[in-house]
């Protein structure tokens, strides 16, 4: 076996320069090759970072909702309040990082959570079955402090179906085919994060408090929804229902935003005269001149 020290082989030594010199082969990737994947690698974690960024910005304007509105106290009709920020966060928080990823051209406003929808899920509308089999969404769901007996918090093991949701996130099915061709231009959004319940279990909705609590209310919520239209770059702004509609409108007059408020009928089957209301809310979206953003796609 020949030492280090060895002599070396002039031909060798020429071979040595000459595969030095010759071009590489296949399986050796080139230099301005090396770069491109870089280049588009390093351009992946940038977009990643931005729509990381905006959703960890999403969830820091809802946790500051969240703080300011517990600390409201409400008139007496109210004997409990459910906080899904708080206790359904994991499953809010996967929503918001899936699907809140970059600018939204139009913002779906709900009220507040329902007792079998957000309530269970931490997703706005979040009907048990179409947060978890359409929406692909999980994750563990605690109890809030004080629960009326009748309206127990099972999260996912929910049997019952919150029919509004049903309804709203089976429209979107139906109109964009996946979620993914939903939320390229769209969102879901609560206008406050509270869910109120009367000494019978009966839902209380912001609509019916009255006094200085739901004042204060309203200051804290308006707020946070400017904050997230500024967030999200919205241009539309969809109130589900009139109060929803309401609230945005007066939330965003004197801001000086550039962004059209519309009004969407509630899909809850207790609202008079709402039979039908897939063709309903149908029929308003393409008034609206909002089905553009629904087409079906492939992405």
């Amino acid at each position: 076996m020949a030492s280090e020290d060895a002599p070396v082989n002039p031909r060798t030594k020429r071979l040595k320069r000459a595969d030095a010199d010759s071009p590489k082969l296949n399986d050796e990737a080139p230099a301005d090759l090396d770069a491109e994947r870089n280049a588009e690698e390093n351009g992946d974690t940038v977009a990643h970072t931005i729509s990381e960024s905006i959703a960890e910005k999403l969830l820091s304007i809802e946790k500051q909702l969240s703080a300011e509105v517990q600390r409201i106290t409400f008139q007496s009709v109210v004997r409990y309040i459910y906080n899904p920020l708080e206790y359904a966060f994991d499953p809010h928080a996967m929503y918001v990082r899936k699907y809140c990823n970059g600018p939204k051209k139009v913002i779906f406003l709900g009220i507040n959570p329902g007792p079998w929808g957000m309530s269970q899920t931490g997703v706005p509308f979040g009907e048990v079955t179409m947060v978890r089999d359409w929406l692909k969404i999980s994750g563990s769901v605690g109890t809030p402090p004080k629960e009326h007996p009748d309206r127990k918090i099972t999260g996912f093991q929910c049997r019952r179906s919150e029919p509004s949701g049903r309804r709203l996130w089976g429209l979107f099915k139906k109109l964009c085919g996946s979620p993914e061709n939903f939320f390229q231009n769209a969102y879901v959004h609560n206008y406050c994060p509270l869910a109120f319940l009367n000494d019978r279990a009966c839902n209380v909705t912001p609509a019916e408090l009255k006094g200085e609590g739901i004042q204060l209310l309203h200051r804290i919520c308006d707020k946070a929804l400017v904050d997230v239209v500024r967030l999200l770059n919205a241009e539309f702004i969809v109130g589900i229902g009139k109060y929803a509609e309401t609230r945005a409108q007066l939330a965003l007059k004197t801001r000086n935003l550039n962004v059209k408020v519309m009004y969407l009928p509630h899909p809850s089957p207790r609202a008079a005269g709402n039979t039908n209301w897939d063709e309903k809310a149908m029929q308003q979206l393409n008034e609206l001149k909002l089905e553009k953003f629904f087409e079906t796609v492939n992405i």
